[in-house]
């Protein structure tokens, strides 16, 4: 079986890559081809690869395709990770939504709005050539905003997709690890939309202990994604919130730490990613390949330690010695991947949280609406964890922004400028039909023409 990359210059592609090495034979995989339109970046990200494969003494084959349809045609499964405009456009986009008063996280408000805009129309380009050239072939969407891009290729007709977001993985994760249990031993039970998701059930040795964790301080403080959140809004809810919501609990602290930052995460990246670059091309990597792997890896463990801590006021955390650094396993997006690949291939499966369509899971939204939610994957496919009830603040939350999502998708689709600005003007983190407007208009000013329509290059 092949996988395919699409956007394989991306940095995550070598943990991506390293995660594969594990379980490759067990899942009958035997090449990944790697596609993005920066050829350059893309033959570092390349050389890495295979280094990470030969120092492992593994035989999983790693190559650059010239085309995109090289890295489609026959594959088995496509992995879609695209950046479209490039790590500045994410500094553009936060820009101008501090300048205007608002949060711009890439993936949450007007931030990810601006994002999707750029990205739909060229994943969807993709997906047409998908639909000609693999036309059987499983797309793993990895592209922010996840769910609101998955949303459009199921709209547009592209069904045989799968949102992936490693936050409720790598959260479960930790927890266990806390907690002293094996990972396979607890049940963690996520609903709601991709970054807008909570955790209603957690069950260790089939006993629930949700309540038990809630009260515990130590637990709450212990956990990276719950740390940064006032545990008084966790108890009242009843409910562990995924990360993300921390811009919905606390939008005003979480903007305030924002602008006093000497950078916003868009600068930080990409200071980090052009630094990391240019140490890379001045190497002869073929000469040295463990000496490139170490300054990646240097720079990949400056980027994660920093996650989150500009918009909570929380320090980085500790930074192993440069040189000593071991390549992370892939738990994130790659585990997540091959966790659901491994799931439909058995008759046991896997529980896995992914961005899937609705079906009958959350009753208040429509059978097609994706939604991200604990699912059962096997050889009969993917079934959603049916959830009977759902707090009433997390259902109107839960709607609310689902119509924004379908109103962007529209947007996007007919180019209708007024749709994007009644979807921007129900976000939480906008809320105004005037900053709405004048959004739009400031990110139109700064792209050079209209958003809806636009097509960058990724």
């Amino acid at each position: 079986m092949k996988i395919g990359v699409i956007g394989g210059a991306g940095v995550r592609t070598v943990i991506f890559i390293n995660g594969l090495l594990k379980r490759y034979k067990q899942l009958s995989i035997d090449e990944v081809v790697l596609w993005d339109t920066d050829t350059e970046k893309l033959g570092i990200i390349g050389k890495l690869c295979r280094h990470v494969v030969n120092r492992e003494g593994e035989s999983l084959k790693v190559r650059e395709a010239k085309e995109a349809a090289d890295a489609i045609r026959g594959m088995d499964y496509i992995v879609t990770t695209l950046r479209v405009g490039g790590d500045h456009s994410r500094v553009v986009d936060e820009g101008i939504a501090l300048k205007d008063g608002v949060i711009g996280q890439e993936t949450t408000g007007v931030g990810g709005f601006s994002m999707a805009v750029r990205t739909i129309p060229v994943l969807l380009d993709y997906c047409a050539l998908i639909a000609k050239l693999a036309p059987d072939a499983w797309i793993f969407n990895f592209t922010n905003p996840s769910g609101l891009v998955t949303q459009a290729l199921h709209t547009a007709g592209c069904h045989r997709v799968i949102g992936i977001c490693d936050a409720p993985s790598s959260m479960k994760y930790r927890m266990a690890h806390i907690l002293g249990v094996p990972e396979e031993d607890l049940y963690v039970e996520f609903f709601g939309l991709n970054h807008l998701s909570w955790i209603r059930s957690v069950r260790s040795g089939g006993r629930e202990i949700m309540p038990e964790l809630i009260a515990d301080d130590k637990f709450l403080a212990s956990v990276q994604e719950l740390a940064i959140f006032d545990p008084d809004v966790i108890r009242m809810t009843g409910l562990l919130p995924n990360e993300y919501l921390y811009y919905y609990y606390h939008r005003e602290k979480a903007l305030e730490n924002i602008l006093k930052s000497d950078m916003t995460r868009g600068q930080t990246i990409e200071k980090v990613n052009i630094e990391m670059m240019k140490e890379l091309r001045a190497m002869d990597i073929g000469a040295d390949p463990e000496g490139a792997l170490q300054i990646f890896l240097w720079y990949m463990q400056l980027r994660e330690n920093s996650y989150m801590s500009i918009e909570s006021g929380s320090a980085n955390r500790p930074l192993i010695e440069k040189g000593k650094l071991p390549v992370p396993e892939g738990m994130g997006y790659a585990g997540v991947m091959l966790d659901c690949i491994e799931g439909m291939q058995s008759e046991e499966g896997r529980t896995l949280v992914l961005s899937v369509q609705n079906g009958d899971c959350l009753p208040f939204l429509a059978p097609d609406d994706v939604v991200e939610v604990t699912c059962r994957v096997s050889k009969n496919g993917i079934e959603p964890v049916k959830q009977k009830t759902v707090p009433p603040m997390c259902e109107l939350l839960i709607r609310l922004i689902k119509r924004y999502e379908r109103l962007t998708v529209e947007a996007v689709m007919d180019g209708d400028e007024e749709l994007a600005v009644e979807a921007l003007m129900l976000h939480p983190l906008v809320n105004s039909y005037s900053l709405a407007k004048k959004l739009i208009a400031d990110y139109d000013e700064a792209y050079g023409g209209p958003m809806l329509g636009r097509q960058a290059k990724n």
